[in-house]
């Protein structure tokens, strides 16, 4: 029995993984100090990451609402449904932010059970804590076709053991090591429910056990869940329909090394802004003879969120008539401006706060892609919509989206479909020979913006 091997490096990959290292030194470097702001950009660094998460499987929150869940606060607009998932996530994110760093902590199969449980706690129907007793299939949803197959549940518990081994065995760059550990337990899909999202938790385990940057900044997982489509397509391409861990694994190795490099970028990029935005707050407050601790609700504002009073009561520790005060008199500086009600009151930056969140904006540079190649390299074809002015990715796959009849089903009329399958033809007759051949090899047909449909004893990457 065997595991997804992990791949050698190549001089790229270690070009890439020296510029990950620097950034991330220099952001332990930032943190180590103590910062008025350092507070806020961790807490909603926590929030982004249960957010992306979420987002992944079809539990899409607000920014507001993400940071409701770290605060412990009632959500705005989440659903019921969805608010008991994403209160899950959170739970087993703060677990592992706090306790995989702790002498002693240990990681086995036992661990990733309970893991798994407290993730699912809320909905018994979806066996958590156990592995799964039958077979698993990812199917699409738009015509329940099979699009991956897990291994046989027999294999689950040895398969599941082994990952463990590895992983207690030390060796190895620590985001390496998470990225395989990511791709195993997803491939391997050993629940009948949350696979996808047990697997993002073991990444940012193992990359918390790393010990360089905090746990908190050290995920990937906000990046994933804005680049949904890439994720659903590496995986495809890397998995092949079934479990064939014979296969290589190197290009999903370097999407995730693409995704820390970007995501440190952010996070560098981040830190920068909240020290000028920061800093011009404090002179903002001082001038207008304001209390330092009426930083935070600014600072938050100036970030773009929404200012509610239970959370500045709860984050400052200050009494009810005290934030209503304090935030009166933001308002009345002309700081913030208030929007609602009594309790369904709350606040948006205004004035200065507002002017230095729009310059901050103007001044934001572009990320730099350490693997710019590597999207086009996903070879295959794109089946896509204009949805808002914007396009957005259907579906992925090779020769099948030649075929009339699969733009059919994907939502062509049948004149419209047939035209779109010559024009392809004429436009790829213009293309090298060898590059339309690489497109075939993307595989089965991937539908991404609907997302794969989950039958009761399976989940969607």
């Amino acid at each position: 029995m065997s595991l997804y091997r992990t791949p050698d490096l190549d001089r790229e990959d270690e070009g890439v993984l020296g510029e990950i290292h620097h950034m991330r030194d220099g952001a332990a470097d930032v943190l180590r100090a103590p910062r008025r702001w350092s507070g806020g950009l961790r807490r909603t660094t926590q929030a982004r990451a249960i957010q992306g998460s979420n987002t992944i499987e079809g539990y899409t929150v607000s920014d507001d609402d993400a940071l409701a869940a770290v605060d412990d606060q009632e959500p705005l607009t989440a659903d019921q449904r969805t608010w008991a998932e994403i209160i899950g996530y959170r739970r087993v994110l703060t677990y592992v932010v706090y306790m995989a760093v702790t002498p002693g902590f240990r990681l086995d199969d036992q661990l990733l059970r309970s893991i798994h449980f407290t993730l699912l706690d809320h909905d018994l129907t979806k066996s958590p804590g156990q592995f799964r007793a039958g077979p698993v299939y990812v199917s699409r949803e738009s015509d329940g076709e099979t699009v991956y197959e897990g291994p046989a549940a027999e294999q689950v518990p040895a398969l599941v053991a082994e990952l463990m081994a590895e992983l207690a065995t030390p060796g190895g760059d620590a985001m390496v090591r998470a990225a395989m550990a990511h791709l195993n337990l997803v491939m391997i899909h050993p629940f009948r429910d949350g696979n996808g999202r047990m697997a993002r938790i073991l990444q940012t385990l193992v990359l918390a056990q790393d010990l360089v940057l905090e746990p908190t900044f050290s995920s990937v997982e906000e990046w994933l869940g804005r680049n949904t489509d890439d994720y659903f397509r590496v995986l495809a391409v890397t998995g092949q329909g079934s479990w064939r861990p014979d296969l290589d694994a190197h290009l999903w190795v370097k999407f995730s090394l693409r995704a820390h490099h970007m995501q440190a970028q952010t996070l560098t990029r981040r830190m920068a802004e909240s020290a000028r935005v920061g800093s011009e707050l404090l002179g903002l407050l001082a001038d207008a003879g304001l209390p330092e601790r009426t930083f935070d609700p600014v600072f938050d504002a100036a970030m773009g969120l929404l200012v509610r009073r239970p959370t500045y009561v709860k984050r400052s520790g200050v009494e009810e008539r005290t934030a209503t005060r304090d935030l009166k008199a933001l308002a009345d500086a002309g700081f913030l401006t208030a929007r609602g009600n009594t309790r369904a009151r709350y606040y948006l930056a205004a004035g200065p706060v507002a002017e230095l969140r729009a310059d901050s904006r103007r001044r934001r540079q572009a990320l730099r892609d350490p693997y710019p190649w590597l999207r086009a390299d996903l070879a295959g074809r794109a089946f896509l919509r204009d949805k808002d002015g914007h396009w957005v990715i259907i579906a992925c796959g090779g020769d099948a989206l030649k075929l009339a009849s699969t733009l059919r089903r994907l939502g062509l009329p049948e004149a419209q479909a047939a035209r779109l399958a010559q024009s392809m033809v004429a436009a790829e007759a213009k293309i090298d020979v060898q590059r339309v051949a690489r497109f075939a090899t993307f595989g089965d047909l991937v539908e991404m913006s609907s997302g794969a449909h989950t039958p009761a004893n399976s989940e969607r990457h």
